[in-house]
């Protein structure tokens, strides 16, 4: 395990996992436009998120543990801990003769707003990093 600057910052990172993989689908979106009967995908990650960020900054003290009566028996998984954004079809559109529902003009601006986002987050772990260095910057001057 590496060296953890903050919770936060951990969920930042996680944050722009999600980013770029939405950023992905919107682009193979865009790509599949001219495809006959593609149907447009999206990436619900605001729920993978707020799970991501319910385990960081859950208190480990009030969690239930499963019981097991065997030694044999395997333990659970949690599902709701692997934090996976989950994939969805974005329809609502009229779809061409072709079947195909991408409308370019929904896909770029969700790639325009999904960008803004990603640079948002860029900007705080930059400046959540340089804080954390001028500590380490600070406490190496001591005299």
């Amino acid at each position: 395990m590496g060296l953890t600057i903050s919770r936060a910052h951990d969920l930042m990172t996680s944050a722009l996992d999600y980013r770029a993989a939405r950023q992905d689908m919107i682009a193979s979106n865009i790509a599949n436009a001219d495809t006959p009967f593609y149907r447009p995908r999206d990436i619900r990650f605001e729920e993978a998120l707020a799970q991501k960020s319910a385990s960081i900054f859950a208190d480990k003290s009030q969690t239930l543990p499963m019981a097991r009566t065997s030694g044999a028996h395997l333990e659970g998984v949690n599902e709701s801990a692997q934090g996976k954004p989950t994939t969805f079809f974005r329809d609502g559109h009229m779809a061409r003769n072709d079947g195909n529902s991408v409308d370019l003009d929904v896909e770029s601006s969700e790639m325009a707003k999904n960008s803004t986002m990603f640079n948002a987050l860029t900007a705080a772990l930059k400046k959540d990093s340089a804080l954390f260095k001028s500590v380490i910057d600070a406490s190496g001057k001591t005299s």
